[in-house]
């Protein structure tokens, strides 16, 4: 079924996206709507060999480590200073510049330990978008982690509390896309869940691909302030009873199994929803104990875990490895402290300084340079794609209001318009910068790259063509992601 394209990036907020192939041929039809899951995975696997699929970076990577900022970084007081002679006083960042493992790249001094691993990593400073409506936190988190914007915003920016019909997480999507006979979660959540005030977990969820690929969600119990929260982990759904061995299941499954042959008609009443084949899952995922010895993070040398920081940030990146390790393929590490709050959270609308300098700079120093230096080190970057991105930056000028916030001479307020975002393994670039912010950090001066196509790149990395069609849960077809992947990020 061809069409005749709109507008350039017309159903997207950013015009250098500019319009896709999918907006000159639309596959599908009458026959696409009806297209089963079998034809699905036939059609993504004959992808992998056509002229839109492969090229650089394509399929490195076995698996993804999404760490979250959510809260929103100022990149002008970490990752992207500005020289203090050359800006306005009310831009001039408190911090000052260090030298990195890249010449004439620098950071602030607040992330000493990244300046000392960032030629293993590629640096996008130009990050940039155009929001829609106002841009609060939950309409950034759900496009950055579904690809899809939505109409539902409140006049606050937040969205609906999430429902059945959202897209899914992008973690859901390669789950499903990319089915695994390991016998281990192949996505985990970690340490908290996405949050704005009370819309908790919008764009954390698989929305329309149903509960069967949610995330398997690590929230331990403590509020956002209990830094040793990950000591107590308990993952009893993972455990087996002790009355009931291995041998003993397997004898309950051969016992379904005979009931089920009998019973034709329950068979086929049920034969869409794959019970035997989630059953077969959870059964071999108990009697493994792979993912139980993963959540064992007791299990780790003590120095290595001071290495990565004892707070919930820190041991959530060095769990995240653990369960890459063990097989998992999608883990998203979650800032642990909800998007819009205090203390070590990112919206630094008021005391930038000291929360930065005191409580989440050091947090993210550590336990990010960690995470790259300890998987380099295993050879595991190798085939690990590491993400670090936030929904949006501050905005350059302090004590200005951007976003319908009050905020203090020392503070930010949001800032989609630039920012920076960090990507690294699997094919990566190593000791690259990508794009470049103009002299107060307001706006890209080159290589705009739109969350989206971040996106993008992450199902690239996969295996995955960004262009591969879902059916959402009025049996619409919708693409992956409306982007492309940024080539140039790939060596």
């Amino acid at each position: 079924m061809f069409r005749v394209p709109g507008p350039k990036g017309k159903d997207l907020c950013d015009s250098h996206l500019n319009c896709t192939r999918r907006d000159f041929l639309r596959v599908g039809g009458a026959g696409m709507l009806g297209m089963t899951l079998n034809t699905i995975l036939r059609a993504q696997s004959a992808s992998a060999s056509s002229a839109f699929a492969g090229g650089s970076g394509w399929g490195k990577a076995k698996s993804v480590i999404m760490v979250y900022l959510q809260g929103g970084p100022s990149h002008l007081d970490l990752w992207d200073p500005k020289e203090p002679h050359l800006v306005p006083e009310n831009v001039r960042s408190e911090f000052k510049t260090i030298p990195t493992k890249i010449p004439s790249v620098h950071f602030t001094n607040i992330l000493p330990n990244l300046a000392k691993v960032n030629d293993k990593f590629t640096m996008v400073r130009s990050m940039s978008y155009t929001p829609n409506g106002l841009f609060n936190h939950t309409a950034a988190i759900y496009q950055i982690m579904t690809g899809y914007t939505t109409d539902k915003v409140s006049p606050s920016g937040q969205l609906e509390p999430p429902t059945p019909k959202d897209f899914p997480n992008f973690g859901s999507n390669i789950t499903r896309l990319m089915p695994t006979d390991e016998p281990m979660l192949p996505f985990v959540m970690l340490p908290r869940p996405l949050q704005e005030s009370n819309v908790v977990n919008k764009g954390g969820t698989a929305g329309f691909l149903g509960k069967a690929y949610d995330p398997y969600y690590l929230f331990p119990e403590g509020d956002d302030m209990k830094m040793d929260k990950m000591n107590h982990i308990k993952v009893d759904d993972l455990q087996l009873r002790p009355d009931v061995f291995s041998v003993r299941l397997r004898r309950r499954a051969s016992l379904r199994d005979a009931i089920n042959a009998q019973m034709p008609i329950i068979d086929k009443a049920v034969q869409n929803y794959n019970i035997d084949e989630f059953y077969d899952q959870a059964l071999r995922l108990l009697v493994s104990g792979r993912a139980r010895d993963a959540f064992n993070i007791h299990a780790e040398d003590p120095k290595l875990r001071d290495r990565y920081g004892r707070n919930a940030f820190g041991q959530s990146c060095l769990l995240a490895r653990r369960l890459v390790e063990a097989g998992t393929k999608v883990v998203e590490v979650v800032w642990p402290k909800v998007a819009n709050s205090d203390n070590h959270s990112w919206d630094h609308h008021v005391g930038l300084s000291y929360r930065i300098k005191n409580q989440s700079g050091p947090m993210l120093d550590q336990g990010l340079a960690s995470l790259f230096q300890d998987l380099d080190d295993r050879g595991m970057l190798e085939d690990t794609l590491v993400v670090a991105i936030g929904e949006f930056g501050r905005s350059p000028e302090k004590g200005v209001s951007t976003s319908g916030n009050t905020n203090s001479a020392d503070g930010r307020d949001h800032w989609p318009y630039c920012y920076t975002s960090v990507i690294g393994g699997a094919g990566i670039k190593r000791g690259y910068v990508h794009g470049k912010s103009d002299k107060t950090g307001s706006a890209p001066t080159e290589d705009p790259v739109h969350p989206m196509e971040i996106l993008a790149t992450i199902y690239h990395s996969m295996g995955i063509d960004p262009l591969t069609i879902v059916h959402n849960h009025l049996n619409q077809p919708r693409e992956l992601v409306k982007a492309e992947r940024v080539s140039a990020l790939f060596a």
